[in-house]
């Protein structure tokens, strides 16, 4: 270990110290940006930087475990990186299909997809789904995998749940305009029944959401960190904790 891991390490322990664990977010969102990126400052390939970033994920749950957060969704591939060239997406896919094995593996987690099933390759599909069949019964963290998500097809995809729900209950067009509630549309979101994300980190240091859970983040707190999402540490996790609950939340009042 050299000086500045261990000054680090010192500080993060410092920081942890002083955390409140009742203020730490129940539900935290995570924007995974930046993998090609410190590939390319490191000197090395894009598929050596999405294999980074697959494999600091397992540390992230680790930091999230210790401060008591119940839910975390891993935005790990969007609708719109499905249109990447075939020569790309493909070792992405097969990085991300390797990185939900092994959260279903570990034993700890409770992982449920996130997105648009039907956008995606056969075999990723299976993936998701023998993932969140194996680790239903788990007791620990909920880990949203957003595999093929985007947050305007999520919406869409929320109303055309809700309107062949009704159509097969019989319920008339003017009816059905009378019962739509933001609740209602809740009840079909991918992320139906779960609380709404708390904190939303994004890294890289880009500040957008870039159509991150679009629905579900109305009253989110975001943390937009500098350093590339296969160098996020232990520190700056808890430093958007630290951020987070120093902020006063309002909601509106």
């Amino acid at each position: 270990m050299n000086l500045r891991d261990l000054v680090y390490g010192l500080y993060a322990r410092r920081v942890e110290g002083r955390l409140d664990h009742d203020q730490v977010p129940k539900h935290i969102g995570v924007i995974l940006d930046g993998n090609r990126r410190w590939a390319k400052a490191s000197g090395g390939t894009p598929e050596q930087g999405h294999k980074a970033g697959a494999d600091k994920i397992r540390e992230l749950l680790g930091w999230c475990a210790e401060t008591d957060v119940e839910v975390v969704t891993l935005w790990m591939l969007s609708t719109d990186n499905l249109n990447r060239p075939e020569a790309q997406l493909v070792p992405l896919l097969g990085i991300i299909e390797d990185a939900v094995k092994a959260l279903a593996s570990d034993g700890r987690w409770r992982v449920h997809h996130v997105g648009t099933m039907d956008l995606l390759p056969a075999r990723t599909q299976t993936v998701l789904k023998e993932a969140e069949e194996a680790t239903r019964g788990n007791a620990g963290i909920l880990v949203n995998v957003a595999v093929g998500y985007g947050g305007r097809q999520e919406i869409a995809d929320a109303v055309r749940s809700l309107l062949l729900d009704h159509a097969e209950r019989g319920t008339g067009f003017e009816e059905l305009a009378e019962t739509v509630s933001i609740d209602l549309i809740s009840e079909h979101l991918y992320t139906r029944g779960q609380p709404d994300p708390d904190l939303v980190i994004r890294t890289s240091g880009e500040q957008r959401l870039s159509g991150f859970m679009l629905w579900q983040s109305a009253h989110s707190e975001y943390y937009f960190c500098e350093v590339h999402w296969p160098a996020f540490r232990k520190v700056d996790f808890l430093r958007a904790l630290r951020d987070y609950a120093a902020r006063h939340r309002r909601y509106g009042s």
